[in-house]
């Protein structure tokens, strides 16, 4: 089959808008959330509050009125949205639950060495556990006393029951019914997943199908190890056989990235109306951002190295703690270290990086400006504290911009 060309800004246009991340499709409200996971076919959880969570990040920056209420609603009382792994912990959408379920099956009947060791040494813990549930409903961790003398810390030292929690959970036979101040409260799946839900099981067939259309149509285009690792519900063969079925049928299409040797994939459809030219919008992402959480697809496509660096020993960090990218117009063309300072509601931008091809940063200080304003918001903050910037020469009309764009009387040197 002949292969499709399209320039390299053309393919990040596709990208972008495949993410929601550009002009062209707004989100707004409870129902806006929904579209976003739908469309996305998930978000990442994390853990990591020293802005808003990750979720949180990810919906705000395409959800122009978003709430975490509203994150909350589809969980717990519309039960369209539910828990399990995807590329890590996530939000899915409820109608793709089946899809989820050989995963779910692989844990309880081949678990690894290591999990079904403790299931056979603990098997009184995990009865326990499940006929407390059973008999009193939803329940978290917290409700659970640990043994004396419990060890707590990683999750190989977690107190017995939260284990138990968790394999149950891993397995199938709960499922997370909401999230209380971050922490998870456990119930039987049966309480939890509307009755309408389709619980067959998938051939690999069609798993295989599902995975390829569900990464596609949130990744815009991907070579064939960025779709396999976009939800790793299905193996690297599969996703091969799938791949040439779907091309057969004219459903996916191969694509070529003019300066780039290696072989996308398309769906017709993201091809029928490439996006034009993208409008002045800035956005500050999370790390664990749809768009830039396979960091080797980020190099190839956009020319952005990225690592996260909270998980390195700090005098081994090139740039912070937690640094997040920013994306202006199709370009990534920065980064920064921020931290909101809840008790003085001053956002903490420690230090921040232009990318050293980046040559018109004067260009983008207004549009940065306002999205540091905004973000500032987002994270309850009512003042900016600017670090240094590098390359210097450009702070003074940034902090005089963001002054203006939060209405303040003065933004700190933070210096």
């Amino acid at each position: 089959m002949s292969r499709t060309t399209v320039s390299l800004n053309e393919a990040r246009r596709i990208v972008l808008r495949a993410q929601g991340l550009d002009d062209g499709v707004r989100f707004a409200g409870k129902t806006g959330v929904q579209e976003i996971i739908d469309h996305l076919g998930y978000v990442q959880i994390d853990t990591i509050a020293v802005i808003e969570r990750a979720h949180h990040h990810t919906l705000w920056n395409r959800c122009s009125d978003y709430s975490p209420g509203h994150l909350h609603d589809l969980q717990a009382i519309d039960r369209t949205l539910f828990e399990h792994w995807a590329h890590a912990l996530a939000f899915l959408p409820t109608s793709d639950y089946r899809f989820y379920l050989p995963r779910m099956t692989r844990m309880r009947d081949r678990p690894n060495d290591r999990t079904r060791q403790w299931i056979t040494e603990h098997a009184n813990v995990l009865d326990t556990v499940l006929g407390r549930i059973r008999k009193e409903g939803a329940l978290t961790s917290k409700d659970f006393e640990p043994p004396p003398g419990t060890k707590r810390g990683t999750w190989w030292d977690w107190k017995p029951a939260k284990r138990a929690l968790e394999i149950l959970f891993w397995q199938g036979t709960l499922m997370v019914s909401e999230r209380r101040n971050f922490q998870k409260v456990y119930d039987l799946t049966e309480r939890v997943l509307p009755s309408a839900i389709d619980t067959s099981q998938p051939t690999e067939d069609e798993l295989a199908r599902f995975h390829i259309h569900r990464a596609l149509r949130g990744l815009g285009i991907a070579r064939e190890r960025e779709i396999r690792n976009a939800f790793h519900i299905v193996n690297q063969r599969a996703v091969s056989e799938g791949l040439k079925s779907l091309q057969s049928q004219g459903a996916v299409l191969p694509l070529s990235v003019e300066g780039l040797d290696d072989v996308y994939y398309v769906q017709p459809t993201a091809l029928e109306s490439i996006p034009p030219e993208s409008s002045d919008r800035l956005v500050i992402l999370s790390p664990f951002d749809n768009l830039v959480i396979q960091r080797e697809r980020l190099s190839h496509l956009f020319g952005f190295d990225y690592t996260i660096e909270c998980y390195v020993p700090a005098p081994k960090r090139k740039y912070g703690y937690f640094v997040l990218p920013i994306l202006w117009e199709d370009a990534l063309i920065g980064r920064l270290d921020a931290k909101a300072e809840r008790s003085t509601r001053t956002l903490l931008v420690k230090k921040l990086w232009f990318e050293k091809t980046f040559d018109t940063i004067k260009d983008a200080l207004p549009a940065l400006a306002d999205a540091l304003a905004d973000f500032a918001r987002f994270n309850g903050c009512t003042t900016v504290d600017l670090g240094p910037i590098a390359p210097t020469g450009h702070k003074r009309q940034l902090k005089s911009l963001v002054r203006e764009a939060l209405r303040q009387p003065s933004v700190s040197e933070g210096e």
